[in-house]
């Protein structure tokens, strides 16, 4: 008999390129800065936005390595692909922090290939051929904060 799997409802409608790069950038700038994933994420069709914790200011010469790095990834072609999990399985694996109270025991994964992995109810393209080419548009610095905000499009 197989089992129903029960996930909490998910409160939004992603454009799913916009989403799945979303994913690619994270990890790109895990790698890049050894920064954590987004702090805030506006995602939308046309352009969206994402803010890092970070200890500096990313240069210029950054941001282009940040635009050339996501785009390596996304020409790769790789399968986006999900898998069920337990939150008990999840632990040690994931940053179960941003999960709701409420949520529910099984947990909802997307893979971008094997370049990143992370708790996810978003929808999402099924290859990465399919997400477009990433610009950066604009970006700024809160040096108060150690906050860098990025504004980026799909072309």
């Amino acid at each position: 008999m197989e089992q129903q799997i029960q996930l909490n409802d998910h409160n939004k409608q992603e454009y799913p390129p916009m989403h799945t790069c979303e994913h690619i950038v994270n990890r790109t700038m895990m790698n890049l800065f050894g920064c954590g994933r987004s702090v805030s994420a506006h995602i939308e069709r046309k352009k969206s936005k994402l803010d890092y914790a970070l200890e500096t200011a990313p240069t210029e010469e950054d941001v282009k390595r940040l635009e050339e790095d996501v785009n390596a990834v996304i020409a790769q072609g790789l399968d986006v692909t999900t898998e069920f999990i337990t939150q008990e399985e999840a632990q040690g694996r994931f940053d179960l922090k941003r999960l709701p109270e409420d949520a529910s025991e099984t947990v909802r994964i997307v893979k971008v290939g094997d370049y990143d992995e992370c708790l996810c109810l978003g929808t999402h393209v099924k290859n990465t051929s399919e997400v477009g080419t990433f610009k950066v548009i604009s970006h700024d610095w809160n040096e108060e904060a150690k906050r860098w905000r990025m504004r980026f499009k799909l072309q």
